[in-house]
């Protein structure tokens, strides 16, 4: 499976995406029943509210994403904490961009 990663611009200061690198290919945390997947872009959600995720998801299925998957910085709050307040609102925005067809994985590790 090839995979768009969407992830936290607040945090890319603190997390330079080496978890999400490590869980994908090896096919650990969110991709244990795929297991190891492609990435085929690591983009931020550009920032609060996370209004340019839509455009990037849609970008990323059209790069070859058969999946957008949300990482864990925005739900989970990892590494600092602190889950996106605007998480619920930015996947289902994302969930009808993309269409019913191309699942949307909440997190990653």
């Amino acid at each position: 499976m090839k995979v768009g990663i969407i992830r936290c611009m607040m945090t890319e200061d603190v997390c330079p995406g080496t978890m999400d690198f490590i869980v994908t290919r090896e096919g650990k945390g969110a991709f244990q029943e795929t297991g190891p997947v492609e990435i085929v872009g690591f983009v931020t959600c550009g920032g609060c509210p996370g209004k340019r995720a839509i455009p990037r998801a849609k970008m990323l299925v059209e790069r070859g994403a058969e999946a957008i998957v949300l990482a864990s910085c925005i739900s989970k709050g990892n590494p600092i904490g602190y889950p996106c307040p605007h998480f619920a609102n930015l996947r289902d925005a994302v969930m009808k961009a993309v269409g019913p067809e191309v699942p949307v994985i909440e997190w990653t590790h």
